[in-house]
């Protein structure tokens, strides 16, 4: 089950600071282009696109219209729609930087990273020293997984502006999507001492992850209870609490936390099975069993069945475990815990030979399994099984 509860933030960026006018446009396309992007910045779309529209009945592709009516569907998440007013005025205005950043910030809110960086990097050429830029630029990188390149991007801001949110932020995602835990708590750590008077929860369980990867989990523990202090019904805050609780061998208190989150949301699967999980290893099968049969019951999951046929083996009940274990693994044979398992059951069941065979099958796959080779090597050796 992955365990991958991470979110991926980035603190909004300033809108592009547009002046809707200037003093050598006719008046009326000066008073026009006034009220469409008041009427932007208060929300009010529908009057914004008419004030536009009248701009460019009176003056045939003016780039603050074709802007504005660009930054306006933008607006609405209708990027295909911005798009087109962007190029549009690009085609007249080539050198417009307002239409270049809202075609780059359409392109990577549809995932088109790589056609935002071009975007972003064609504007860097003439001003390389434009940080809103650069953290976009360094954020989209990010997103398709070039590490150098993000990370270059991301500390040249904060040559040029020590302690900044952007860069302190997405470094710390960086680092977090690349397993460097220790560096990724580095940023966030500091990124919070920056803002203790108004901490953004997001960073705490930021923070918090990063212990919870770590497995240092009672640090974990300290800042996702902040986090629920500050919003008792925080996702983040109650998963990370209770997988915390969780690798400190602490189910009777982990078990609090997965119901509050099932509490919201029931027919979560994962939580069902997690809380399952906790159940189990506190030897409420009966429980526990109900829990799994709850994810069952929405769909079929790898790991609802391994608990129940883990209730089985915990019961004594080695053949009955058998058959499950061997079902889940024709059904995912590249899975190594079912063998695990399996081999347990038949060690218990005294008949080290299936043992064995059942251990050597994954082998034959040609998946390397330190825990499948630990566990055959002790077999093998006539040495205790943990």
């Amino acid at each position: 089950m992955s365990d991958e509860m991470q979110q991926d933030f980035d603190l909004p960026m300033e809108e592009h600071q547009l002046s809707p006018f200037d003093d050598k446009q006719p008046n009326e396309i000066s008073e026009l282009s006034k009220q469409g992007y008041q009427y932007l910045k208060e929300n009010m779309i529908l009057e914004a696109k008419d004030a536009f529209k009248k701009i460019l009945a009176i003056e045939e592709n003016n780039n603050y219209a074709l802007v504005g009516l660009g930054d306006s569907e933008r607006k609405q998440n209708k990027f295909n729609e911005a798009i087109h007013y962007y190029e549009l005025c690009l085609s007249y205005h080539p050198s417009n930087n307002y239409a270049l950043f809202g075609l780059a910030d359409c392109y990577k809110a549809l995932n088109q990273y790589h056609k935002a960086i071009q975007i972003w990097e064609q504007y860097l050429i003439h001003d390389d020293r434009n940080i809103t830029v650069l953290t976009r630029v360094a954020d989209a990188y990010r997103k398709i997984r070039d590490f150098k390149k993000s990370k270059q991007l991301y500390l040249k801001v904060l040559d040029m502006e020590e302690n900044n949110a952007y860069a302190l932020i997405g470094l710390g995602h960086l680092h977090y999507d690349f397993k460097e835990y220790r560096d990724a708590l580095y940023y966030w750590t500091k990124m919070l001492e920056q803002n203790e008077s108004a901490v953004d929860i997001r960073v705490l369980t930021s923070i918090g992850n990063c212990h919870r990867k770590l497995k240092t989990f009672d640090k974990g523990v300290y800042y996702f209870d902040r986090a629920l202090q500050m919003d008792p019904n925080n996702f983040y805050a109650l998963f990370g609490l209770a997988d915390c609780y969780r690798g400190m061998n602490q189910q009777y208190r982990s078990v609090e936390y997965w119901n509050r989150i099932l509490e919201m949301d029931p027919n979560n699967k994962v939580i069902l099975t997690r809380a399952g999980d906790a159940y189990r290893n506190t030897g409420d099968y009966k429980t526990a069993a109900e829990y799994y049969n709850k994810a069952m019951d929405i769909d079929f999951d790898m790991y609802a069945a391994l608990g129940l046929a883990l209730i089985c083996k915990g019961e004594g009940k080695y053949q009955e475990a058998v058959d499950r274990l061997s079902a889940l693994i024709r059904d995912d044979p590249r899975n190594y815990r079912p063998y695990i398992d399996l081999a347990d059951c038949y060690l218990k069941m005294n008949q080290r030979t299936q043992a064995v065979d059942a251990l050597r099958s994954f082998q034959k796959l040609g998946i390397r399994s330190q825990a499948i080779n630990d566990m055959l090597d002790r077999i093998t050796m006539n040495r205790p099984i943990a």
